[in-house]
């Protein structure tokens, strides 16, 4: 039985792991290794500074799956907000060739994303979120 990483904060000890599906706008597919791999460094750093832990990153041409854990004390929303604005505006910088030659405005997610702690995120359920983007 393999055993999840707990986390400790003061004098609470919790396991707060999430899953995070963000897919592109009108599921483009737009995302390439390169982009996928600095996006990984770029969700690194946005999830320590909102003191938690990026568990893995994982995706496709047209999504990103983030496993993720952070503290009880952690604005779930205010999170993914901060994420997908950071990361859509160094993505569509850092590589301007690709993505302009799919979107021709600003902005690389679409507007919905799937949340999910991770004990409660059947693949079945991630798969209808897609499917429905």
């Amino acid at each position: 039985m393999v055993r999840q990483a707990r986390d400790t904060l003061h004098h609470c000890i919790f396991a707060l792991h999430y899953g995070l599906v963000l897919s592109t706008r009108e599921r483009r597919r737009v995302l390439t290794t390169q982009m996928l791999d600095r996006f990984e460094m770029l969700a690194r750093e946005r999830v320590e500074a909102w003191a938690g832990r990026l568990i893995k990153v994982s995706g496709e041409p047209d999504h990103v799956r983030v496993l993720f854990a952070m503290p009880p004390h952690a604005d779930l929303p205010g999170f993914v907000n901060a994420l997908k604005t950071g990361t859509s505006r160094r993505l569509r910088s850092e590589f301007a060739r690709e993505v302009s030659r799919v979107y021709s405005t600003p902005g690389l997610w679409s507007r919905s994303y799937c949340l999910i702690t991770h004990r409660g995120a059947p693949a079945a359920v991630i798969a209808r979120y897609l499917e429905g983007q």
